[in-house]
């Protein structure tokens, strides 16, 4: 495990700037369905929505209707599209079902008996079947072995098989510096690279506040998620509760990234996330006295179309990042600071 040193940087005579950074580690956060080992499930919390890995069971009815063959968007970000699909509506060419007709005995294939949407993605995968005679003139698939489609019931999450239900986003900065100008009031703004560390940008002589908004960009970043979009990603610093996180939490600084995410399960460079300056001395205030917590989200459209939200039109919540004590910067030894780092991920 990778320790980061704490900063504490004095930008002034009468200016003092603190860094903080957050809990973890290397790794990143591990998010989801929590059956990932090497969790420790007080740093990290929310995910996709419950329920084991794996199962073949679905709701009841014809999982076959209502299916029609995939629309693609963004095929400027996706490459071309896959080719079309032909056949017909209970024997379609993309999907090998059990019983529909094949055209060289013995032959083995992939199947899939789900709906498209959910293919590839999360928990599911494709079985395989045989083209075996039937009767005595015609082949037709065998039945689909060991396929697992979604987990009945399951709406989020590597069992619900959408989009978003496996992946990370990678930050390599995401601590915040707090300046105070010799008064009751702290202002918050984003870190610098200071030769390898985030720490406060030094400010000028005699300066006054607020801050000036730091020079460089706060953090770079990448994108490993298992289908192919658009996405809008964000990150938010809230002045609250990690462990009970609310509604009413008040926002230090919120900055979002967003771009063409091509090719399924690669890991992509996104745009770096920006500088910023805080706006609020009064959530700033509240942060260095009670704590605080960062918060990924994201809102977009993948490949096929379907809309990447909370299943109301906003952002969805994947992740939340805990921040160290600020009694971290004076005693580092304390066992709340091993985990520290300045950098953080989420996966889901």
């Amino acid at each position: 495990m990778h320790k980061m040193s704490i900063l504490g940087v004095l930008a002034s005579t009468s200016v003092l700037a603190i860094a903080l950074i957050a809990c973890g580690d290397d790794g990143g956060s591990k998010f989801g369905d929590g059956t990932d080992s090497g969790t420790d499930p007080t740093l990290f919390e929310g995910g996709f929505g419950g329920g084991g890995e794996g199962g073949s069971t679905v709701d009841s009815g014809d999982p076959y209707k209502n299916d029609p063959p995939p629309m693609y968007c963004l095929l400027d970000a996706g490459g071309p599209a896959p080719p079309p699909v032909t056949g017909t509506v209970d024997c379609p060419s993309d999907k090998n079902k059990p019983g529909c007709a094949c055209d060289t005995q013995d032959m083995m294939a992939p199947c899939w008996t789900g709906l498209r949407k959910n293919r590839h993605l999360g928990v599911c995968k494709d079985g395989v079947t045989t083209c075996q005679k039937h009767g005595e003139l015609g082949l037709t698939w065998s039945e689909c072995t060991g396929e697992v489609l979604p987990q009945m019931g399951a709406t989020k999450g590597k069992p619900a098989c959408q989009c978003f239900s496996a992946g990370q986003w990678k930050l390599s900065n995401t601590s915040p510096c707090f300046y105070n100008f010799g008064g009751t009031d702290q202002y918050a703004a984003s870190t610098v690279d200071m030769g390898g560390t985030a720490g406060c940008q030094p400010l000028p002589a005699n300066p006054t506040p607020p801050p000036p908004k730091p020079s460089s960009d706060w953090s770079t970043d990448t994108v490993t998620v298992d289908c192919a979009g658009h996405f809008k990603l964000c990150y938010e610093i809230k002045a609250g509760n990690f462990d009970m996180p609310s509604a009413a939490d008040c926002s230090i600084s919120k900055v979002c990234v967003e771009g063409d995410y091509p090719k399924e399960n690669v890991e992509t460079k996104f745009p770096n996330l920006p500088a910023w300056v805080g706006s609020s001395t009064t959530c700033a205030n509240q942060f260095v006295k009670s704590g605080g917590y960062g918060e990924m989200t994201v809102v977009g459209e993948d490949i096929l179309c379907d809309k990447i939200d909370d299943g109301k039109g906003n952002a969805f919540v994947f992740n939340r990042v805990k921040y160290c004590p600020l009694s971290c910067n004076t005693n580092p030894s304390d066992p709340a600071c091993m985990n520290c780092q300045q950098g953080g991920s989420g996966m889901f």
